[in-house]
């Protein structure tokens, strides 16, 4: 019989701890909000925290789903605008900061600030980046790429000129951590245009830009957005409107406003930056996004 009186006291022991453990548990979340989520990655330098994987981007070469999430990211533009406006603190004071393509921070730090937690990438712009290999995949930067691209140079059958690319980077680099969109969600961005837009992608003979597949990403991964730099669909008939290079460190390039209205009119091959611009004003409406220099 006392056997049996020790088994249950210590089966009620292990209720009672069990029980204060919960309600601690449950303390701590109505304070902050939410039940703690466990660390992903570097966490200390990027705050990024595990969520449900994307399946839509996969890491080369293991074919893993991308499974991050922060609470305030910042986004920030290759435009010109981003130039005199001194937003480096303000920018590095977000826990993620995002940027696209090969866009530098080393002598614009002022303007742009000088951390990354995530690259969007066209596949256009991976030549670039592989110019500077240390510099982007080395020891020293624990960044995450994201690579968009069409099937043909994607394809991960040895016939995908940019994905052999990326592979070798990895292979020479293995800390780098590079993600690749599927078709699937290459198919899903043009759906979207499609859909937001009443025009086929294809049809309309137009590209999606970085800054489209870097919004989309955001909206899933990001529970506030700040967007730096980019400009609203109407700015660039303002009377207000800034002049400025379109990529902030091409000085001297077609200024900024200019670019955008020959690829808004090209029958074919350009980019729909204004018409992009005025969905991105549409999704602020209904997202936590917020547009800073110059605001929307």
């Amino acid at each position: 019989m006392a056997w049996m009186w020790k088994r249950k006291s210590l089966i009620a022991t292990s209720l009672i701890v069990a029980v204060s453990l919960f309600a601690a548990l449950m303390n701590y979340s109505e304070k902050t909000g939410s039940v703690p989520r466990p660390v992903f990655g570097h966490a200390s330098k990027n705050n990024w925290t595990s969520t449900s994987p994307h399946k839509g981007y996969v890491s080369v070469p293991k074919q893993e789903p991308l499974e991050l999430h922060c609470e305030l990211c910042s986004i920030v533009s290759s435009s010109g605008q981003m130039l005199g406006q001194a937003a480096g603190p303000l920018i590095d004071s977000a826990p993620c900061i995002w940027r696209m393509n090969n866009a530098p921070t080393r002598g614009f730090e002022a303007d742009v600030g000088g951390r990354t937690t995530l690259r969007v990438v066209s596949h256009t712009s991976v030549p670039l980046l592989l110019q500077k290999p240390q510099h982007f995949f080395g020891q020293e930067n624990d960044t995450v790429f994201v690579v968009w691209g069409p099937l043909r140079n994607m394809r991960k059958d040895g016939k995908g000129i940019v994905y052999n690319m990326l592979r070798q980077a990895v292979t020479n680099y293995p800390h780098a951590r590079i993600y690749v969109t599927t078709e699937e969600r290459m198919n899903y961005c043009d759906m979207i245009f499609k859909k937001e837009t009443g025009k086929d992608r294809i049809q309309s003979g137009s590209y999606l830009s970085t800054g489209w597949f870097t919004l989309i990403l955001a909206m899933d991964m990001c529970k506030e957005i700040h967007i730096y730099g980019m400009i609203n669909d109407t700015y660039c008939k303002s009377e207000a409107h800034r002049k400025v290079p379109y990529h902030y460190y091409e000085a001297g390039s077609r200024d900024e406003c200019a670019e955008y209205l020959l690829h808004e009119s090209a029958p074919y091959g350009g980019h729909r930056f204004i018409t992009e611009k005025s969905v991105f004003s549409k999704w602020a409406k209904t997202h936590t996004i917020k547009f800073f220099n110059p605001p929307s």
